[in-house]
C-alpha cells in the first residue's frame, strides 16, 4: 500500500509519507479513515526514510510503508511517535512498528472524595 502525499489527504495522513503517489488500496484506507473519523498517525512524524518503511522485498531492492497505525481523531494527541524498527527478530519480511502512547487517566469526582474520607475511626478503638 503506497500512501502518498496529496494535499486533500493531509488532515487524515499528514505530510511525512514515504511515497509520493497513492495506489487504489491506499486511497481506500484514506477514505475509510476519513469516514470513521480516524487519523493515520504513522505518516505524521518526521523520521529518516530508514525508519519509515515497514516492508522489504526478498531481493532487498523494494522498500515500502505498508503497515500503519490508525486512531480516532479525538484521541490522536495521545500518540507521541510512530516508527519502525529493523532490529527486531520476528522471522518475517515486515519490520516492527512501535507507537509511543501517552496514557490519560480520568478520575471520577466521587472516587476522589471517597479517598479523602478517613478509612478507620481510631477514636472508636480507644472507647471501652
Amino acid at each position: 500500500m503506497k500512501l502518498g502525499i496529496q494535499s486533500i489527504f493531509k488532515p487524515t495522513i499528514g505530510q511525512e509519507s514515504l511515497h509520493q503517489g497513492c495506489n487504489d488500496i491506499a486511497s481506500r484506507l484514506v477514505y475509510f479513515a476519513s469516514s470513521k473519523n480516524l487519523v493515520v498517525k504513522s505518516t505524521m512524524f518526521p523520521h529518516r526514510n530508514i525508519h519509515k518503511y515497514t516492508w522489504t522485498s526478498t531481493d532487498c531492492k523494494n522498500q515500502k510503508k505498508i503497515n500503519h497505525v490508525l486512531i480516532d481523531r479525538r484521541w490522536h494527541s495521545y500518540i507521541l511517535d510512530v516508527r519502525s524498527f529493523k532490529g527486531a527478530d520476528c522471522d518475517t519480511d515486515h519490520y516492527l512498528v512501535i507507537a509511543n502512547v501517552r496514557e490519560g487517566l480520568a478520575v471520577c469526582k466521587l472516587a476522589a472524595q471517597r479517598f479523602d474520607r478517613q478509612r478507620f475511626y481510631l477514636r472508636k478503638l480507644n472507647e471501652p
